[in-house]
């Protein structure tokens, strides 16, 4: 590693150090506290340069994913995709905002293979809570995987805010005139009507996987 300077030699050491303890790549936080960096810009400065000289592969678009291509072990390509809260899948309740799902200081996480997320860009995931999704084949302790994304088309299933309650809910997305259906899943309950302008779409359901 004689081309690098000390900060990027640092930073590699971490990035190899913590895939052999946690088997998956830290954050960008993570690498900025750990090697004593004045910011997350200046990681992500240090970690092009690492990936233009070849030593690293990254998804700039999805957290987590480094993988180290010099001076440790090639490992199959996964993507950790932080699991950022709970979502309810029967009665709404407070999540995270998706916009500023990046923020968080992610300590869970699900690992899966590249091609789960494909092109999607700003995924994150969500536990769900309750049974109104399970004829979806969504049920309570599964993960959801979510692009963050700011609107949604008839019959997708998504993370909707409602600003007025404060809360948010996983359901299929409908227009209905001035107002927006909410449908569960689940033909015993019944769906969530409210105003359009009461409705933040927070990401689109991707991906569902079973409680793992």
């Amino acid at each position: 590693m004689k081309d690098l300077s000390a900060k990027q030699r640092r930073i590699v050491e971490y990035i190899r150090g913590f895939i052999d303890e946690h088997d998956y790549p830290p954050s960008i936080r993570q690498i900025q506290e750990a090697c004593a960096i004045s910011s997350t810009s200046v990681v992500d400065y240090n970690l092009r340069i690492l990936e233009k000289l070849g030593y690293i592969r990254r998804d700039r678009e999805v957290s987590r994913a480094i993988e180290l291509l010099q001076g440790g072990s090639r490992r199959p390509r996964v993507v950790a995709v932080p699991i950022i809260g709970t979502i309810a899948a029967g009665q709404p309740i407070p999540v995270p905002s998706a916009d500023t799902w990046e923020s968080y200081d992610h300590s869970e996480v699900i690992e899966i293979s590249p091609e789960m997320v494909g092109d999607h860009e700003n995924v994150y995931a969500l536990r769900v809570k309750g049974n109104s999704m399970i004829d979806a084949l969504v049920n309570d302790g599964d993960v959801v995987l979510l692009q963050a994304v700011n609107s949604a088309r008839d019959g997708d299933m998504v993370a909707a805010w409602l600003k007025k309650e404060q809360e948010a809910t996983l359901k299929k997305f409908y227009r209905d005139g001035d107002r927006v259906r909410l449908q569960p899943a689940n033909e015993t309950m019944e769906p969530i009507y409210t105003e359009a302008a009461n409705v933040q779409i927070q990401g689109k359901v991707i991906l569902a996987i079973r409680n793992p």
